[in-house]
């Protein structure tokens, strides 16, 4: 018989070998519990119940909340509430910047440190130069067809009502002489209308107001923001009717004509209007007169 069929026996008598586990009354040697065994049983045992304990902790980990009381584990909810707070700093960030963006337009609009920029008077838009002398502006026959045809329903429409079209209407701040013209190469930005005290001066459109407050130059000054990038200044009032975020509507009146600020010389209104951080001559759009 050889060796390796000699140890196999072996191993088989002592895995199927019953041995009885028994546990005694260390007083009396009253048996109380036995269980028969052998070492196939004990190891089988082990592993199911090895088996088992790995299972049940994986599952733990990865199905159960109990997982974000383990060290290397984050929680669902405070990574969801870390996204919320990237997005809501993102976006406080966005809001900051734009803020700034204002505040440091108005405080240009107050000192004057801008540049000017030339309009149209048929437009907001900045005038440029364009060369349409090599341009071929002769009607095709498609157009003369078109022209005709639209004439000629022009001619028997009854029902065509005149349409406006402007898009944006500025009213007066008051009427009065102009004393001192906007002009870009004194760096008057402004138009300067001579008043008598106590004038009610009114917003030109409805808007926001961005500042309402005294400063030393151009006294009490009201400034305020309206739609398209527009904004309305008016400096060397006597009092103020509006305070800063008021929401105010085309021709309400927002502060009485006087005389105020170190740069005054007599009772009047300094007038400025701006478009997108650039000067505009405000008499291209407003009749002062």
């Amino acid at each position: 018989m050889s060796q390796k069929r000699i140890f196999r026996q072996f191993l088989k008598q002592k895995l199927l070998t019953k041995n009885r586990l028994v546990i005694l009354n260390e007083d009396t040697f009253e048996e109380i519990f036995s269980l028969r065994l052998t070492l196939m049983n004990v190891f089988v045992v082990a592993t199911i119940g090895t088996g088992l304990i790995i299972f049940i902790t994986t599952y733990i980990i990865a199905f159960t909340p109990l997982r974000e009381f383990i060290p290397g584990y984050s929680s669902s909810k405070l990574k969801k509430e870390a996204t919320e707070l990237a997005l809501k700093s993102d976006s406080l960030a966005l809001a900051i910047k734009k803020n700034d963006a204002y505040l440091a337009s108005i405080k240009k609009i107050l000192t004057g440190d801008l540049e000017f920029a030339k309009f149209n008077k048929d437009s907001i838009l900045a005038a440029d130069a364009v060369d349409v002398s090599n341009i071929d502006m002769s009607p095709k026959e498609a157009d003369l067809r078109l022209r005709e045809q639209v004439a000629q329903e022009d001619k028997y429409n009854i029902f065509e009502k005149a349409k406006s079209k402007a898009s944006l209407v500025l009213f007066p701040p008051a009427k009065g002489s102009i004393t001192q013209k906007y002009n870009t190469k004194t760096k008057h930005f402004a138009v300067d209308l001579a008043l008598a005290k106590n004038t009610p001066i009114k917003a030109i459109i409805g808007g926001t107001v961005l500042f309402s407050d005294w400063t030393p130059n151009s006294g009490n000054v009201i400034i305020l923001r309206h739609n398209n990038g527009f904004i309305s200044a008016y400096k060397n009032t006597a009092t103020l009717t509006k305070n800063l975020g008021d929401v105010v509507k085309t021709g309400e009146v927002i502060a009485l004509a006087g005389l105020s600020g170190q740069e005054s010389t007599g009772i009047h209104l300094h007038f400025e209007l701006w478009k997108d951080g650039y000067s505009i001559d405000p008499t291209q759009f407003i009749d002062f007169e």
